[in-house]
């Protein structure tokens, strides 16, 4: 990751830089005012194009996330991290404070609830969310998306025009580690994200289908899911090599 100059950056740059200096624990107030700076014009392709939307919202998540755990560690510590920690103010983007809840569920995932694994509709939804959010939800975000827990995947920093390039590998690199299949059995055991976004992924059948498509199972299996407990020992900074 090469940072770059937050005076002359498209939105995507700056997210990326953001990104670049919370890795390298550097000054981020520079990338963080630009961001909270940015205007309608200046947000039109992240508006339009679902490739810049994709890598700006993912990076400002993960920077996003970086930042609360660097700031505010005790949100995280918190039992009540579900309210506390996702429903910090994280980021501000065009003149609006953004919550790591309303990126992902508002703007990722086009406006879906966290509850219901993954079937129900957010019910309150503002009017940022309505203007920028994607129109369908690419179920490969959950394995880009860090919330700063230990079995969360690796930090990547996307680009635009190498966005589902990356997110195909983030997906076949986190399915590679976390998935089991035992062909005795006929379980195959996965990451708890595919109990919470069911939906997400089209439900079991799609899950089996991605799990085939990336070669965790066999071209032929149709196994029995069952979901691996989640670790959520605060793990910061945890980015790809």
């Amino acid at each position: 990751m090469e940072a770059r100059d937050p005076s002359a950056s498209t939105p995507t740059a700056l997210a990326r830089g953001l990104l670049v200096a919370c890795k390298r624990g550097t000054a981020s107030e520079e990338y963080t005012s630009a961001l909270a700076a940015l205007d309608d014009d200046d947000l039109k392709r992240v508006r339009t194009d679902r490739e810049t939307a994709l890598a700006f919202w993912l990076n400002c998540y993960n920077a996003g996330t970086q930042l609360l755990l660097d700031d505010r560690p005790a949100l995280y510590e918190s039992p009540l991290r579900v309210v506390r920690f996702f429903r910090a103010s994280a980021l501000t983007v065009g003149g609006t404070t953004l919550s790591l809840a309303r990126i992902e569920n508002g703007l990722l995932r086009g406006g879906r609830s966290k509850y219901g694994l993954g079937y129900l509709p957010t019910l309150l939804v503002t009017s940022f969310e309505h203007r920028y959010r994607l129109q369908s939800c690419d179920p490969r975000i959950h394995f880009a998306l860090n919330c700063g827990a230990e079995s969360c995947p690796p930090i990547r920093a996307y680009e635009p025009d190498a966005v589902d390039e990356q997110l195909d590998l983030a997906t076949q690199t986190y399915l590679d580690a976390t998935v089991t299949y035992d062909a005795d059995s006929g379980v195959v055991r996965v990451p708890r994200v595919f109990l919470w976004y069911r939906g997400d992924f089209g439900g079991g059948a799609g899950i089996k289908r991605l799990l085939r498509t990336h070669g965790v199972v066999p071209a032929d299996a149709s196994p029995s899911i069952r979901h691996r407990a989640w670790d959520w020992s605060k793990a910061p900074r945890k980015f790809a090599e």
